[in-house]
């Protein structure tokens, strides 16, 4: 489980986000970090029992920075207020489909798929969903999946190389492959929650395989 002190710790990051008060608490943020990486290895030893592969991963190599890139952005904060694990083959700088955790006060969801895929893998990906449709249908109106919502970004037009009368024409103006469902603050702090993450990234993990066997 997250403890609430790492929610706390997040919340007063948010109202004070400046590098003198984080010097000042960087006791807590260790403290925070640790929580969240113990929370992740739980995790992934729980998702091991659906897909073996989760047992050999290292959490360390899940979490994403505390540190903001300002350097192109007009917020300077220097911290972002969240945590994120990005589980994703041999961890989050993979290139295929994965899952994702965002722990954020307020803020938290479960997520898989391709998020900003490379254009040509993106193409692959789309000519998968038109090609294999009832697969795809299948897994995405399957009764486990219905509470995951699709990521709304899409092209105005059906891309280039497909039919616009193509049954799938909706899936295949999506900017990103990806679904998420929004959980509460109280489903990551009490003793089931590991079961519960794991248990959310199973029901997302049909998806999870069909993209990624597009790449082959």
């Amino acid at each position: 489980m997250i403890e609430k002190s790492t929610f706390s710790f997040l919340r007063n990051l948010k109202k004070n986000n400046d590098r003198g008060w984080f010097s000042e608490n960087k006791e807590k943020y260790t403290a925070a970090h640790q929580d969240v990486l113990e929370f992740v290895e739980e995790f992934l030893a729980e998702m091991s029992k659906f897909d073996e592969t989760f047992a050999k991963m290292d959490p360390r190599k899940t979490l994403f920075r505390i540190y903001r890139d300002t350097r192109f952005s007009k917020d300077k904060s220097p911290y972002k207020t969240n945590f994120g694990a990005s589980i994703n083959g041999i961890g989050k700088k993979d290139g295929g489909a994965g899952y994702y955790l965002h722990i954020s006060p307020g803020e938290c969801f479960t997520a898989a798929g391709v998020y900003r895929c490379d254009p040509k893998k993106l193409k692959e990906l789309r000519r998968e969903i038109s090609v294999n449709a009832d697969e795809f249908k299948s897994i995405i109106q399957d009764r486990n999946f219905r509470n995951f919502e699709f990521n709304n970004e899409k092209l105005s037009r059906v891309p280039q190389g497909f039919e616009k009368d193509d049954p799938m024409a909706e899936y295949l103006k999506m900017k990103h492959l990806v679904v998420s469902q929004h959980i509460k603050d109280e489903d990551l702090m009490n003793t089931e929650s590991v079961k519960f993450v794991a248990e959310n990234f199973r029901k997302m993990s049909k998806f999870v395989d069909f993209l990624n066997a597009s790449f082959g």
